[in-house]
């Protein structure tokens, strides 16, 4: 009978959550951070955020160092780089979160936020990318392809840009796609009820 009630509780969670609104924005969301905590991303509201998935043992992982440029170059602007570690691919990010972290900036000076190893596919990925993911434009909506694809939020935390593992971090489509985005205004917020 335990067994019995512990999956009809287990299916009515799943059903609340599957009938739960989306998110309104990016920044209605939260994650958590390479040392464990809890960070609501509404804390960078106003700010334009490039959401990568990274691994430590990819071809791409040299493209820390082309991220690290872009946070140094535009952070006063109001750019975000946000990293997301996950395994997904080829197991090329075995380590745990302290691993990962060392690695990061030993080997790549990366001052950018980090955030904690998790899914970033299938059915226990976390909730950063379902709405990165399943939300936003259906132009862009679609399953992560391999590591550090690049995913492009406005200031008012809409998903405007999408861009692939070969895309480099300072190639010109992705820095021109920033800047466009850092000269815009943030939206006006609707009025709280």
């Amino acid at each position: 009978m335990r067994m019995f009630t512990g999956l009809i509780a287990l299916l009515l969670t799943g059903v609340s959550t599957a009938l739960a609104a989306p998110p309104s924005d990016f920044f209605a969301l939260q994650a958590t951070d390479i040392d464990g905590k809890s960070v609501p991303l509404s804390k960078y509201r106003g700010k334009t955020v490039l959401v990568v998935n990274t691994a430590s043992q990819c071809g791409f992982t040299s493209q820390y160092e082309g991220l690290q440029d872009l946070y140094t170059r535009y952070q006063e602007r109001g750019l975000v780089v946000m990293g997301f570690p996950a395994n997904d691919f080829g197991g090329q990010e075995p380590g745990d979160n302290a691993q990962i972290k060392k690695f990061c900036e030993s080997q790549f000076k990366v001052t950018f936020p980090l955030f904690s190893k998790a899914p970033v596919k299938g059915p226990a990925k976390q909730p950063v990318f379902i709405y990165l993911t399943e939300g936003g434009p259906s132009a862009l909506r679609r399953e992560i392809r391999w590591n550090f694809e690049k995913f492009l939020i406005s200031r008012d935390g809409q998903l405007v840009s999408r861009f692939g593992s070969i895309t480099a971090p300072l190639a010109g489509e992705l820095t021109q796609a920033i800047e466009a985005e850092l000269k815009r205004p943030v939206k006006a917020l609707p009025a709280a009820k």
